[in-house]
């Protein structure tokens, strides 16, 4: 509820990104909380998402992303279509925008 992208206004202004998103998870035949860890896990091998959830269908669904991976020119494909979405609203409020990368 505090999350600046998250406000009715900002949610209506980002429903690109959900589209988009949802498109690819059916795409590739997963949710689309499994397509944001593909994605991320397939941008580095280093990379370690860390979802957080305190349900346990919501750990299995997370832990179907595990094993799938975007090849490069998916990777470029999406990220090209992510890249002309203008997002609205920061990710965190501001005491925490100003912990971040510190």
């Amino acid at each position: 509820a505090t999350l600046p992208q998250f406000t009715p206004e900002a949610l209506k202004h980002n429903m690109p990104l959900v589209v988009l998103v949802r498109r690819w998870a059916e795409r590739k035949g997963v949710t689309p909380a499994q397509f944001a860890l593909i994605w991320m896990l397939s941008r580095k091998p280093w990379i370690a998402p860390i979802p957080g959830t305190t349900d346990l269908v919501h750990l299995d669904d997370f832990l179907g992303a595990g094993t799938i991976r975007l090849s490069a020119w998916e990777m470029e494909e999406f990220d090209r279509a992510y890249s002309k979405i203008d997002l609205m609203g920061h990710r965190a409020d501001p005491f925490t925008e100003s912990q971040i990368d510190k």
